[in-house]
């Protein structure tokens, strides 16, 4: 089949797709959108279709695949903001009332950080101040996977000594 063959088969099925889409949408706006990605997307995945298969089917699949994973999509990040929101509001708040309390807190992380041996404190430090795993591997001149390493290993000796 001639791309202008399918093409004009596609424009065919187009009037049977419209209401589907608004039928998984329930609003216009998502239903055009939807509609056009998947004409977009049987248009660019043309040579998977079959000639003589039921091209509706192929179309309403296409349709309902997309129309899933723009809902999981969504669903992922309504979950993120939400996650997100809940650890702002949690940032916002006091952790302790008495400051000289949170204080010595701090002071005992700095000295901890300190005690650390220099072949870990070096790459946690420069991590801690907002390098990039790669951009310490460049300065340090150590491989990625090193520098992920003495990091991750930097962040356990740090929790076994703040927890003493």
């Amino acid at each position: 089949m001639s791309p202008a063959e399918f093409t004009d088969l596609l424009l065919l099925q187009g009037d049977f797709l419209k209401p589907f889409a608004i039928a998984l949408t329930r609003d216009s706006e998502a239903a055009r959108d939807l509609y056009q990605e998947t004409m977009y997307r049987a248009l660019l995945h043309r040579e998977k279709y079959t000639e003589g298969t039921n091209i509706r089917a192929w179309l309403f699949t296409i349709m309902r695949n997309l129309f899933i994973n723009h809902y999981r999509r969504r669903a992922k990040q309504q979950l993120f903001l939400e996650r997100a929101t809940r650890a702002l509001v949690l940032l916002h708040q006091p952790y302790v009332d008495n400051e000289a309390v949170t204080s010595m807190q701090v002071k005992d992380i700095q000295h901890a950080i300190y005690r650390l041996p220099n072949l870990f404190k070096r790459p946690f430090l420069l991590y801690y101040e907002g390098f990039k795993y790669y951009e310490i591997a460049d300065m340090l001149h150590e491989p990625m996977g090193t520098i992920k390493s003495r990091i991750h290993f930097a962040r356990k000796m740090l929790k076994q000594q703040i927890a003493h």
